[in-house]
């Protein structure tokens, strides 16, 4: 699916399909991390390799929200992995890889500070 481009600033998800997304017209085939003033591939190759550490990595960037692209699937991650952003009140929405990518280009859309962590495969 394609998306149209719109007037907000920073990272915006302008395209996805079966094992990849667009951002910014540039197509990744790998895990990402997409927030306003981040693009970073996001060292967590799979559902099945998730860890503390990947959350932690998020929690470091402070948003208010994170949006968790669980894959093809929706897959809930384990609520231990996820300990780093309650600690912080950092909210956490899981949904499959698609609808993550829909919901973050409308929540910055808004100026929410969201950070989208897509898991690609």
């Amino acid at each position: 699916m394609k998306f149209q481009a719109d007037a907000s600033t920073g990272n915006a998800i302008t395209g996805y399909g079966e094992g990849w997304v667009s951002v910014n017209g540039q197509r990744f085939t790998h895990s990402l991390l997409v927030g306003p003033a981040v693009l970073a591939p996001w060292r967590c190759p799979d559902f099945a390799a998730l860890q503390t550490g990947h959350f932690e990595e998020l929690a470091a960037l402070d948003p208010e929200l994170v949006i968790f692209g669980s894959g093809p699937l929706l897959r809930f991650p384990p609520p231990v992995l996820l300990s780093s952003l309650y600690a912080r009140r950092i909210g956490v929405e899981t949904m499959d890889t698609q609808a993550a990518c829909r919901t973050y280009n409308f929540l910055v859309g808004e100026g929410r500070r969201a950070v989208a962590a897509l898991l690609i495969g």
